[in-house]
């Protein structure tokens, strides 16, 4: 089979032009986080409404992948694309004009909201460009550049935010429009090609999905102000699941359903999900942790938490580009086995180092446990998009990324209690150490920790007294513990469940590069 380019057009311009799509989202999970405080100032907000200028984002981001997915695989992908990029970018705009005034938290967190829509309907179309427009067995290299640098955008994300927050925090949302100016450009230049299906939109699916995953993960998220004893968690949690499971049966039952469910049926299509859910648990969690980490324990200002990130990066994408030849080589078993160990050990090293409060016995523990994410995620994410038809790619996209998102909502909220717990009890053994009664000693932790865990580390650090730093970094080792825990556990579903072997090319129909011309299946 030819591997010309698709559409006479470098199939390496078409992941360029996706690339530069997808960026942006990757960059806001992480951005906006490092300039809250300097939002909250300028714009009044209370601390409710600048919680939810970060977390309208990922709500909505989350709940509206699986629409996403099913919408660029019924109208066309590259049209999705070009829509995404148009509404993010247009969204992004009108987060850096936020007026000031009554209007500015309602304003702010409604198009925080709209970008993370227009997320959802970019990245599945964007990333089954990609898969539909290079063969199978090169699809792990061209898939470890697309998320090897996405992801690491994640990690650039607070860096970058730091410097243009020195100049005006509306420059986080500004920034995002020369990219997606760059990417429209990149699309027009590679038109890129693909297939689709025209098919009838599953309304009653997507109300009971986005539903689900909206008010379960608002229950996750809000777990950290309200506290896991307040009632209105587990009822939100609870209703979200029983969405979700309401969901599965009633797609079984109809005729163009949003997800086709059967494709878990495909073994190595759910071993992956599950494999991408546990470690997720971690991937998204580790970014903010490290960051309050460095900036509470370590005293580093915002900026230089960001580069302390970056060599968490430097570890992922090295070994992202590694994972991608051995999935096209030998298969998926082997690279996300050795992902999930390599990101275990990584993680219990540097769980063993963080309370010496020297960076320089951490730098080689955090470039492990990168690369062990990197092994791991891009070959376990393209391994699962592979298993699906060549009609159905953003639909599996769209699947895989709800699991993710989900997860790492769920991830955020566990591991977040763990550091919460642990510190208030660390806290409360330091203040009886200096005399407090233990009564009072229990209540002033209980607090310090509370704020802590609303603030996000992003409460200034000048003050901190060096017990809260010590005991800060303890209690941020048992949260690193448990991700060494987490990944371990995803090793052995892994080891478990996938098959070893190179999966088998697809039909000669499947192989053919598509001619080209327009998406078949649009006007």
């Amino acid at each position: 089979m030819s591997s010309a380019p698709v559409g006479g057009s470098s199939r390496y311009l078409v992941l360029s032009a996706m690339i530069f799509a997808v960026a942006m989202t990757f960059i806001d999970q992480t951005i906006v986080s490092i300039a809250v405080p300097n939002i909250q100032h300028e714009l009044k907000l209370t601390s409710t409404g600048v919680q939810w200028a970060v977390n309208a984002y990922l709500l909505t981001l989350a709940a509206f992948f699986a629409f996403g997915g099913r919408l660029a695989d019924t109208v066309g992908h590259r049209r999705m694309v070009v829509v995404g990029v148009l509404v993010f970018a247009g969204a992004s705009a009108c987060c850096g004009l936020t007026p000031t005034g009554s209007l500015a938290e309602a304003w702010l967190i409604a198009f925080r909201a709209v970008q993370g829509f227009g997320g959802a309907l970019m990245f599945p179309a964007a990333l089954a460009i990609v898969v539909q427009n290079f063969v199978l067995r090169e699809r792990g290299r061209a898939l470890a550049l697309f998320f090897g640098i996405a992801g690491g955008l994640t990690a650039i994300g607070p860096v970058l935010g730091g410097y243009l927050t020195e100049w005006t925090w509306r420059a986080i949302f500004w920034v995002n429009l020369p990219v997606a100016a760059i990417a429209l450009v990149l699309i027009a230049i590679s038109k890129p090609v693909t297939q689709s299906r025209p098919a009838p939109m599953d309304y009653r699916g997507l109300a009971l999905i986005a539903g689900g995953v909206a008010l379960s993960v608002f229950g996750f998220q809000q777990s950290q102000v309200w506290g896991w004893s307040n009632p209105a968690i587990g009822l939100c949690i609870a209703a979200g699941v029983l969405l979700l499971v309401v969901f599965v049966f009633v797609e079984k039952r109809t005729a163009s359903p949003l997800i086709q469910v059967d494709i878990f049926r495909i073994r190595a299509f759910s071993v992956q999900n599950l494999v991408l859910g546990i470690s997720m648990l971690v991937f998204v969690p580790v970014f903010f942790f490290s960051s309050e980490y460095a900036q509470i324990a370590l005293g580093d200002s915002s900026s230089t938490a960001g580069i302390f990130l970056l060599y968490f990066f430097i570890g992922f994408v090295i070994a992202s580009q590694i994972g991608g030849r051995m999935l096209d080589r030998g298969g998926a078993k082997r690279p996300v086995v050795l992902g999930c160990v390599l990101a275990a050990f990584g993680f219990y090293l540097w769980a063993g180092d963080v309370t010496t409060l020297s960076f320089g016995d951490q730098q080689w523990d955090i470039v492990l446990a990168g690369a062990g994410m990197g092994f791991m995620l891009s070959p376990a994410s393209t391994d699962a998009v592979n298993r699906a038809s060549r009609l159905s790619y953003g639909e599996a996209t769209g699947i895989t990324q709800t699991v993710r998102n989900y997860a790492a909502s769920l991830g955020l909220a566990v591991l977040g209690t763990v550091l919460v717990t642990d510190l208030r009890s660390r806290l409360t053994d330091s203040l009886v150490a200096q005399g407090l009664p233990p009564d009072q000693a229990a209540a002033t932790a209980a607090h310090l920790s509370q704020v802590q865990a609303q603030s996000g580390g992003s409460g200034g650090t000048a003050s901190i007294p060096p017990f809260f730093r010590a005991d800060f970094a303890h209690a941020t080792q048992t949260v690193f513990y448990w991700m060494a825990a987490i990944m371990a556990a995803a090793a052995v579903v892994a080891i478990v469940g996938l098959r070893p072997g190179v999966q088998a090319e697809p039909s000669a129909e499947e192989q053919e590069p598509l001619p080209a011309g327009r998406e078949p299946g649009q006007g």
